[in-house]
């Protein structure tokens, strides 16, 4: 049965199986209350690994951090296969590492959270400027992406590693090309991306607020 899951999963475009985690999803920012912040882990999860298969369209110039982002996913998913008061919310993690003063040490699963917010912040801000049509090429908006979300983060070893591979980037109807569903025009698949970015952009509004409520929305590179 799983297996079928999968080739469903596979047969659709990344972004059709995105907008749908996304439109189920449910999200619950902290406010005055911590503990009634949540963050659903599967469909996270599942949305981080929709972002991979979108990096894998770019090319290399994104396989430093695809490989990080895989790394993020696999050390959540070791902690909540062996914790399973975990498995259905991610604010858990967060909460029990600050109180026990561990968010912020070492390859901590708040870390991991955190990086992978960062990686879908990276997406919506590519498939923002895409998605207008600003007349930038693909380099251009690669780059740009990058410096608003991730670089500031980064240091200077990640940084340049970007730097040196962001030639190998498609243009930008190439990579709009990869992420189209079976024969699915081109404006179709622009409409397809604006949706996912008008459900993404404050989806990663809340998940930035849990992250200040905990004191991680400023953590960088070791």
């Amino acid at each position: 049965m799983k297996q079928k899951k999968g080739t469903e999963i596979r047969s659709r475009s990344e972004l059709s199986s995105a907008i749908e985690e996304l439109s189920v999803l449910v999200l619950v920012k902290p406010g005055d209350n911590h503990e009634a912040a949540l963050v659903p882990t599967k469909p996270f999860l599942s949305l981080c690994y929709l972002v991979l298969q979108v990096l894998d369209k770019i090319g290399p110039t994104m396989a430093v951090l695809r490989q990080d982002i895989h790394q993020n996913i696999k050390r959540l998913e070791m902690v909540l296969e062996s914790n399973s008061s975990l498995n259905s919310n991610l604010v858990e993690i967060l909460r029990t590492e600050t109180r026990e003063g561990n968010a912020k040490k070492g390859a901590s699963c708040s870390k991991a959270f955190v990086w992978l917010t960062r990686s879908l912040d990276f997406a919506l801000a590519l498939l923002q400027t895409l998605s207008i049509g600003s007349g930038k090429n693909m380099e251009e908006a690669v780059e740009e992406a990058y410096n608003i979300t991730l670089k500031p983060r980064h240091g200077w070893i990640s940084s340049a590693a970007f730097k040196v591979a962001l030639k190998l980037v498609p243009d930008s109807k190439t990579f709009i090309d990869l992420l189209r569903e079976n024969d699915e025009s081109y404006d179709a698949q622009t409409e397809k991306i604006k949706i996912l970015v008008s459900l993404l952009a404050p989806f990663l509004e809340d998940i930035h607020c849990i992250l200040k409520a905990y004191d991680l929305e400023n953590l960088k590179s070791a």
